[in-house]
């Protein structure tokens, strides 16, 4: 078992989920609201954890796919009937963002579009924050470690609400709770691992340590996504995996880029209900194309770790574990692009990219990856 202290507290290894009503007592949570999807109810793990507590949690299992405000609202207002003081999150970055958005409304006014980072929200979200636990039961968007939600607005934006105080109290990282985990599932929140490694590393950003941490993680990943695809019960893989989207989310501290400008408003798209993973995996061979000439040598250290260029290898990837071939295949139109590149130049991540990108530069790679 691993204990790690790095920007929050990450208890990791097989099987610890077993102690979420002890670690919810050493922070000093007496009810948490257990915050997860339909998904996990109708699978029995949600009713496996809440039996481990002397006295059940009350349970919001209403997260959509891509998190709402006003799924936020309807989480809150349960957190407050049932006199909650703290959040314990489990499952994917949907649930785990909701979470956070929960944790900020009991202690900060709504909306949520006051605390955007494009509102100039970050300087209006103040700590000490209920506490809360993460608990992560897929292996690709790293939100236990993360410092922000990305949640959508009344108003159709998908935006980044961030802080340093919106991290989570403790992440509890058990691979166990990935062990079978549906292919597709596999491969699409690997992919969202793989592109936080990747972005990271490429940010102009100054930020060695988490670069060393992205170039880890990009290996570590790079090496078990297919395993863990064709094999949902191999262990090793499942950890590497883990590891991986943590890794990934630690180093994105340091900022994202192109690919992220791009799925946030894509993910926004009423109607087509598209996975963050799986359409960061479609843009990043195009992404890592257009960013090339502004990275210099560390187009090197990729093709080192990857095993030839980077943009090839991760495209070959992609066909391997079953990404779709593109957006087309997963339903957006042509029409939608000129849109998506417009919002993509208002997004959080549009000014970590290595490489500044214009509306034409986005349509240009939403036109390659369609």
């Amino acid at each position: 078992m691993a204990t790690i202290t790095y920007l929050t507290r990450i208890e990791f290894d097989f099987g610890l989920a077993a102690r979420l009503p002890a670690y919810c007592q050493e922070l000093g949570i007496r009810r948490p609201l257990l915050v997860t999807d339909p998904g996990l109810t109708k699978l029995g793990l949600i009713d496996a954890i809440a039996q481990r507590f002397a006295e059940a949690p009350p349970i919001f299992d209403a997260t959509p796919p891509n998190p709402t405000e006003a799924a936020v609202m309807a989480a809150l207002a349960l957190y407050r009937a049932e006199g909650c003081d703290g959040v314990l999150a489990v499952g994917g970055g949907s649930s785990m963002d909701l979470g956070k958005g929960v944790r900020l409304l009991a202690v900060h006014e709504p909306p949520l579009a006051r605390y955007a980072a494009v509102e100039g929200g970050v300087a209006r979200i103040k700590g000490p924050l209920p506490p809360m636990i993460a608990v992560p039961t897929t292996a690709g968007t790293g939100s236990e470690v993360g410092r922000g939600a990305v949640i959508i607005l009344e108003d159709g934006r998908k935006v980044g609400i961030l802080s340093p105080v919106m991290l989570p109290s403790l992440a509890v990282c058990d691979p166990e709770l990935t062990l079978g985990l549906p292919p597709q599932l596999t491969a699409a929140t690997g992919m969202d691992a793989l592109a936080h490694c990747l972005e990271s590393f490429m940010s102009a950003a100054v930020n060695p340590p988490a670069d060393a941490i992205a170039l880890e993680g990009l290996t570590r990943g790079y090496g078990a996504l297919r395993t863990a695809v064709r094999d949902g019960g191999d262990r090793s893989a499942r950890w590497d995996m883990m590891m991986a989207s943590t890794e990934g989310a630690l180093s994105f501290q340091k900022g994202l880029g192109a690919v992220h400008s791009l799925s946030h408003p894509l993910g926004a798209l009423p109607g087509l209900r598209l996975h963050h993973g799986t359409l960061n995996a479609v843009l990043l061979p195009a992404v890592l194309r257009f960013n090339r000439p502004a990275i210099g040598d560390k187009w090197k250290r990729l093709e080192a770790i990857l095993g030839g260029p980077p943009d090839r290898q991760i495209a070959t990837l992609n066909t391997d574990i079953g990404i779709p071939e593109g957006l087309s295949a997963m339903g957006v139109t042509r029409d939608l692009l000129p849109g998506i590149a417009q919002a993509a130049l208002g997004d959080h991540c549009h000014a970590t990219n290595p490489r500044e990108a214009s509306q034409a530069d986005y349509e240009a790679i939403l036109e390659e990856s369609f």
